[in-house]
């Protein structure tokens, strides 16, 4: 009578081998991009907040601060298409051509600070927009909605 015999040898080295090449390419490909600077442009998200209510035809914007309060330069927004910057201390030019209204409290945002927009309609379907634009040069919408 013949015998089998299992040989399962094989299979172990190969998948071992297998893994140990997976891993080391794995490896030099992070090792690569952190000397070559591609994970270094990865920016995080601030956390600021507005909110935005109409009342009777006009749009009231209430700046509600946050963690990041501190590093905001200054707020953009857009209400259709009246827009107002609001700038804290000297920031120089905000590049844009809304009229600028400054002022310096302890170099922030006022927190609980509200605009006025008038004249905006009663329909419900004003588009507000505000944009924080922070001192490391990150610019972010904190606020996109219709009221």
């Amino acid at each position: 009578m013949k015998e089998f015999v299992k040989n399962e040898e094989a299979v172990s080295p190969v998948i071992g081998v297998i893994l140990m090449v997976a891993i080391t390419v794995i490896l030099a490909a992070v090792i690569a991009a952190f000397v070559f600077g591609m994970a270094g442009n990865v920016s995080t998200t601030k956390i600021v907040a507005a909110t935005a209510i109409q009342q009777n035809d006009d749009i009231i914007i209430t700046y509600k601060g946050g963690a990041d309060n501190g590093e905001l330069s200054y707020l953009i927004m857009n209400v259709e298409d009246k827009a107002l910057c609001y700038t804290v201390g000297d920031t120089g030019s905000t590049g844009t051509s809304a009229p600028a209204e400054s002022e310096v409290s302890g170099c922030r945002v006022p927190v609980g600070k509200a605009w006025t927009f008038t004249g905006a309609g009663g329909d419900g379907k004003n588009h507000v927009v505000v944009t924080g634009h922070f001192k490391d040069g990150y610019e972010q919408v904190i606020l996109d909605t219709f009221v």
